[in-house]
C-alpha cells in the first residue's frame, strides 16, 4: 500500500526478517515446517537443523538441540554492516579438537557458550503423512515451543 510505513521502497530496512520454510521429506512421506528468529543466523541455523534431520537421520528434538556454528564472513544485514572475514562462531559443545583444526585451517574461531541464543531458536513440527503423527520440538536456546494440530 502506497504511503504505508511498511511499504517496500528503496533504502528501507525490513521491520523483521522471518525466513519460514516447509521441507518435504522422504518423497512426500513427511512435511516439516520450521523457522527461527536470529537475524543473519536464521538461514544458517535452519539449514543445520534440516540437514540433521534429512541427511544425518536425527529425530527432530536431537536435530534442534545439536551444537551449532555460524559464519560472519559476510556483511551484516544490520547497521553498520560489519563483517569478520574467516570468522566462525561455534557453540562450546563442539569438540575443542574440531575448533583447533579450524584454527589451523585459517579460521578465526569464536567460542560461544555451550548454549547460546545467538545460534537461533529453531522450532518445528514434522507431520508423518503415512502414519498421521505430528512430532514437534522447540529450541532450548530461547523460550520456545512447537504447536501442531
Amino acid at each position: 500500500m502506497v504511503g504505508h510505513p511498511s511499504e517496500v521502497a528503496p533504502f528501507k530496512r525490513p521491520r523483521l526478517t522471518p525466513n519460514p520454510a516447509i521441507a518435504i521429506l522422504g518423497d512426500g512421506q513427511a512435511v516439516m515446517p520450521f523457522g527461527t528468529p536470529g537475524g543473519d543466523v536464521q538461514t544458517q541455523a535452519m539449514l543445520q537443523v534440516l540437514l540433521n534431520v534429512s541427511a544425518f537421520g536425527m529425530d527432530l528434538r536431537s536435530a534442534i538441540e545439536a551444537p551449532r556454528f555460524a559464519t560472519y564472513s559476510f556483511p551484516s544485514s544490520f547497521e553498520p554492516h560489519e563483517y569478520y572475514p574467516n570468522r566462525l562462531a561455534l557453540e562450546g559443545r563442539i569438540a575443542g579438537a574440531t575448533m583447533d583444526g579450524l584454527r589451523e585451517r585459517g579460521h578465526d574461531v569464536l567460542e560461544w557458550p555451550e548454549w547460546t541464543r545467538l545460534a537461533g531458536s529453531v522450532c518445528s513440527v514434522i507431520h508423518d503423512v503415512k502414519h498421521g503423527v505430528l512430532t514437534g520440538a522447540g529450541d532450548p536456546r530461547r523460550a520456545s515451543y512447537a504447536v501442531g494440530w
